[in-house]
C-alpha cells in the first residue's frame, strides 16, 4: 500500500554521540527527501537513548501506526528509507533495530537495565519543556509544594537509601538534613556537573537529553534544605549540555517552575549556570566552591563541611547530576519503591558509561548489585575485537583495574571498595588482551598527576615520582625494587593527601600490581611487554617467507621505514620504525610480526 499521503514523524538522536556520528546530516537528509517527494514528514530531535554504538539512530512513526527504530544511519541510507518506508510503507529491515510492535526494552542491551535517571532520555525533545511535562515532568515538584514539608521530603529521600552518585556515596538524605539544620538565613544548592573522568559521559548525556529532570531535582532539594538559589557548575567542554541547560532554565522560569513564587506558592528558587574551569580537581566539593568564588580551585581542610559552611561561608548542599535526577522519581513513586531496588547498602540504580574494547558501548543504567560480568557481557556484548576481555577499569582515573576473574563482583559501594576499586561517578572502560596493564596504570596516573592542584606535597611530588617509575618500567629500564617503591609511595600518598584526588590517585597502580603483577615482572625481568604496547620493548619485522611484496605496508608507513621491490619480500628498518602498527593492520598475509 502506498503511504505518500500519510503523516510521519522522524525523531533523530541529537545527543553528542549522535551528532558526532553525523546525525545532523541524517536529519537534513530526511527533510530533503520529504521535500523532494512531497511527503508529510516532521523531523524532530531527541537526546541519547544510550545505544551509542548504533548511532545514528532514528525512530520513524506513521500517524496511527507503531514506531520503528533504525540504527547505523547515514545520509545515503536515508534515501532508501524514504523510498521504501516513507513512500512505500515497507520498513527497511537491513538497519532496523526494533520493528513495528517491538519494544526496544526487549533488546539485549536493555534487558537487564532499570531506567530511572535515564527514563526520559531519548524519548523527549530536551529543548521542549512540554515534552517533559507531558511525561509527568514537574509533577513531583508540584506534589511537594502542594503540601509536603521540607522534613517530609528529607525523610523520603533518607528512607529511599539514595546515596551520592558523584563517587563517595554519602547518604543524600543525611547531607540534606545537615544543610537544613545549619544556622544561617541564606543557603545554596549546587549541582556538580564537572564530569572530568576519561571515558565518562554519564552527566553529559543526562544534561543533554533530560535537563529538566535535573532542574526539578534541584528545586525539590532547594525546598528541602531551605536554599533559594541553585548553581549548576558544568564543564565548559560540554557546549551542547550548556546550551540545553540554558534553554531549560529559561523555559522553566517562563512557566514559573523556577524563580519567584514557584507555581504560585511561597517558594523562591532561581538557577544559574557557571562554566567549569577545566580542572579535574574542581569535582571535589571545596575546590568547586573556591572556583565559583573566583579563586583557584584547590581543596581546603574539612571540617567544616560545605553543608555547614560552604559557598561564601553559607550552608551549601552539593549533589551531582545523577543524584538530583533521581529525586523526582523517588518523590513521585515513593521511598519504598526506590529502596526495593538494589542491595541493602546500595539502593536504587547506577548509570555507567560503557567504553573501551566493548561491542555495545554506550550509556546503561542497572540496579545496584548487578555484577560487572552482567554489564560487560550481557549488556555490552563482550569484546569488540574478538580478543578475550582482560579487565575493566571502573571508577575513573581514581578507580581500579579489576581482572576478568572478578567480574562476578556486584556493582555496589561496599563490594567494589573491597576489591580495591571504587564506584566513582560511573566510568567503565573495558580492556582486552591487547591492553598492557602497566601502560594503563601509567596513563591514568599521568592524568591525575597532571590534574593535581599541587597543594599537598605527597600528591604533587609523590604522584610525579610514581609516574617516573612507571615510565621507566615501560621504557624497559625498570628494577624489581621499583615495585616495592611504588607500593610504599602509594600508601603514603593515600594517607597524606588532603582530598579525594590524591587519596585515590594510586588506585590504578595498586590494583594492577595486585592483579597483574606478572606483567610488571615481564617488563622488568624479561624486558618484554606481553601485550606489545610499550614501544621500547618490542620491534616489528617482516618474514621473507610470508611477504608477497604487495606494497600495502609501504603505502601506509609514515616514516618510510619499509622498502622493497614489487612482488619481492620487503625490508623494515627498525631504526626508522615508530611502531605505530599501521603496517600490521595493512598486511593481509600476516607477514609483519612483533617480537
Amino acid at each position: 500500500m502506498k503511504t505518500g499521503r500519510r503523516r510521519f514523524t522522524v525523531t533523530i538522536g541529537l545527543g553528542s554521540c549522535g551528532v558526532a556520528a553525523g546525525a545532523e546530516g541524517v536529519a537534513e537528509a530526511f527533510r530533503a527527501e520529504a521535500r523532494g517527494r512531497g511527503l508529510a514528514v516532521a523531523v524532530k530531535g531527541t537526546g541519547c537513548i544510550g545505544i551509542c554504538h548504533r548511532e545514528v539512530l532514528a525512530e520513524v512513526s506513521a500517524e496511527g501506526g507503531r514506531p520503528v527504530l533504525y540504527g547505523d544511519l547515514t545520509p545515503a541510507r536515508v534515501r532508501r528509507i524514504a523510498e521504501e518506508h516513507l513512500a512505500g510503507g515497507v520498513p527497511v529491515g537491513e538497519w532496523l533495530l526494533a520493528g513495528e510492535g517491538e519494544d526496544i526494552s526487549s533488546l539485549p542491551y536493555f534487558a537487564k537495565q532499570r531506567r530511572i535517571v535515564l527514563g526520559k532520555c531519548g524519548l523527549i525533545d530536551p529543548e521542549e519543556i512540554g515534552d517533559y511535562i507531558g511525561r509527568g515532568g514537574y509533577a513531583a515538584l508540584s506534589s511537594v509544594l502542594d503540601g509536603a514539608s521540607p522534613d517530609d521530603v528529607i525523610r523520603a529521600v533518607t528512607e529511599s537509601g539514595l546515596r551520592g552518585r558523584g563517587g563517595a556515596g554519602f547518604p543524600t538524605g543525611r547531607k540534606w538534613r545537615i544543610a537544613r539544620d545549619a544556622p544561617g538565613g541564606e543557603k545554596y544548592l549546587i549541582c556538580n556537573a564537572d564530569e572530568g573522568d576519561p571515558g565518562a559521559f554519564m552527566d553529559r548525556s543526562v544534561l543533554e537529553s533530560d535537563p529538566h529532570a535535573v532542574l526539578e531535582g534541584m528545586a525539590i532539594a532547594g525546598y528541602a534544605v531551605g536554599a533559594s538559589r541553585g548553581i549548576i557548575y558544568v564543564r565548559a567542554e560540554y557546549p551542547l549540555a550548556v546550551k540545553r541547560l540554558g534553554i531549560a532554565v529559561r523555559q522553566a522560569a517562563a512557566r514559573r517552575l523556577l524563580g519567584r513564587r514557584i507555581m504560585g506558592g511561597r517558594f523562591d528558587f532561581s538557577v544559574s549556570i557557571m562554566h567549569g574551569a577545566g580542572a579535574f580537581v574542581c569535582g571535589e566539593e571545596t575546590a568547586l566552591i573556591k572556583s565559583i568564588q573566583g579563586e583557584r580551585g584547590m581543596p581546603r581542610l574539612r571540617p567544616p563541611f560545605p553543608p555547614s559552611r560552604g559557598l561564601w561561608g553559607r550552608p551549601t548542599c552539593i549533589n551531582n547530576v545523577e543524584t538530583l535526577a533521581s529525586v523526582p522519581w523517588i518523590v513521585s513513586r515513593g521511598a519504598a519503591a526506590y529502596a526495593s531496588i538494589g542491595t541493602p547498602g546500595s539502593r536504587g540504580t547506577k548509570v555507567f558509561a560503557l567504553a573501551g574494547k566493548i561491542a555495545r558501548g554506550g550509556l546503561v543504567e542497572v540496579p545496584m548489585g548487578t555484577t560487572l560480568g552482567e554489564i560487560i557481557f550481557d549488556i555490552g556484548g563482550g569484546s569488540a575485537t574478538g580478543l578475550p576481555v582482560k579487565a575493566a577499569q571502573i571508577g575513573g582515573p581514581s578507580g581500579g583495574c579489576l581482572p576478568a576473574a572478578l567480574f562476578d563482583t556486584p556493582v555496589d559501594y561496599e563490594s567494589l571498595q573491597k576489591s580495591g576499586a571504587i564506584m566513582g561517578s560511573g566510568g567503565l572502560i573495558v580492556l582486552d588482551d591487547s591492553s598492557c596493564m602497566v601502560d594503563i596504570a601509567r596513563y591514568f596516573l599521568a592524568f591525575t598527576q597532571a590534574e593535581s592542584c599541587g597543594k599537598c606535597t605527597f600528591c604533587r611530588i609523590g604522584t610525579k615520582r610514581m609516574l617516573e617509575i612507571l615510565e621507566r618500567i615501560t621504557a624497559g629500564k625498570g628494577r624489581m625494587e621499583d615495585l616495592d617503591l611504588l607500593e610504599e609511595l602509594a600508601g603514603k600518598i593515600k594517607i597524606a593527601s588532603l582530598c579525594g584526588l590524591g587519596q585515590t590517585a594510586p588506585n590504578p597502580v595498586l590494583t594492577t600490581l595486585r592483579f597483574f603483577r606478572g606483567e610488571y615482572e615481564a617488563h622488568i625481568r624479561d624486558r618484554r611487554c606481553p601485550a606489545r604496547k610499550c614501544k621500547a620493548l618490542f620491534a616489528y619485522s617482516i618474514s621473507p617467507g610470508a611477504c608477497v611484496g604487495c606494497g600495502a605496508c609501504v603505502r601506509v608507513c609514515p616514516t618510510k621505514a619499509i622498502t622493497g621491490e614489487p612482488k619481492k619480500p620487503h625490508r623494515l628498518d627498525p631504526l626508522q620504525c615508530t611502531r605505530c602498527g599501521l603496517c600490521v593492520e595493512a598486511c593481509r598475509f600476516g607477514a609483519i610480526t612483533a617480537g
